[in-house]
């Protein structure tokens, strides 16, 4: 899974860009870009990857993306096949920090907002937004443009005022990525999204990358405070959250499509990172639900 930067840059007469988008199936590609992003997922269902956050999408979620984080919705297998009469339909709003002027979010009447683009650096989801601000956002692809630019102002305010949301991206993660300065760490993220649930380990990822095992455990502790098998544990982990929560494998199933090699090990991580055992997280999980 290539990581690549796309173009989203606007047309010469718009500041931010509205696109509906229908298609059999969203593109499968891992991206970054230097503008924001507003999705607003309308039909479908897969996997969400923002950061180093794996989870379950479906329709209705709302998810905003910040600057140069690596994201990508990939549909779960069955909109893939041949005869599939599935779609895949979403609202994009794609806009940079400055799109109404240097400086514009900086002043104090637009502290709140601010403070959501800086949230957004983590991909933020937000949960339980009523059903009249979503279409607040659906009517944009519709207005004139004047109407467009103040009316963009009013869905932000309210994103910035609701406090049901969830970061989704590790702050070490985002950090690492927006302060690399070469290629190899596009190449790690985008080798270990591809096959974290296959066995790989830290000597995999540095033989592929043209290091030694001990120059690369010492490259990445330094990007992500934290060591790669951690880091890669985490990941896997997520994914075991996701796969949880949908209740239709097993634990020993999960562990195993996780990418673990025995349950021993898995309950083990498992409580290491969340602090319960897989069986406990579900079992809280559902009763909360």
């Amino acid at each position: 899974m290539k990581l690549h930067l796309l173009n989203r840059a606007s047309v010469s007469d718009r500041s931010f860009s509205v696109n509906h988008n229908l298609y059999p199936n969203f593109l499968r590609v891992w991206h970054y870009h230097p503008e924001l992003e507003l999705v607003v997922i309308l039909k479908s269902s897969g996997t969400r990857f923002i950061g180093d956050s794996i989870e379950k999408f479906q329709e209705g979620e709302v998810v905003l993306i910040g600057k140069n984080v690596p994201h990508m919705w990939l549909n779960d297998e069955v909109y893939f096949q041949p005869d599939s009469a599935l779609e895949a339909e979403a609202l994009a709003i794609h806009f940079t920090r400055d799109f109404l002027g240097k400086g514009f979010f900086d002043i104090p009447e637009m502290k709140q907002i601010s403070a959501l683009l800086a949230r957004a650096d983590r991909g933020v989801k937000f949960n339980g937004l009523h059903e009249d601000l979503i279409a607040k956002i659906m009517r944009l692809i519709d207005l004139d443009p004047t109407t467009r630019v103040y009316k963009i102002i009013e869905v932000l305010s309210h994103l910035s005022k609701h406090d049901n949301y969830q970061l989704l991206s590790s702050a070490s993660f985002v950090n690492a990525f927006q302060k690399a300065d070469d290629s190899r760490m596009d190449k790690i993220y985008a080798y270990v999204f591809e096959n974290f649930n296959d066995g790989i380990s830290a000597s995999d990822v540095a033989e592929m990358i043209g290091m030694n095992k001990s120059a690369f455990s010492r490259f990445f502790m330094k990007a992500h405070k934290k060591p790669f098998t951690r880091y890669l544990n985490e990941i896997k982990v997520g994914y075991a959250c996701r796969l949880l929560l949908e209740n239709k494998e097993s634990i020993t199933s999960i562990a195993y499509l996780s990418g673990f090699n025995n349950i021993s090990n898995f309950n083990r991580q498992f409580k290491v990172i969340h602090g319960l055992a897989p069986s406990a997280y579900l079992k809280y999980h559902s009763s909360n639900d």
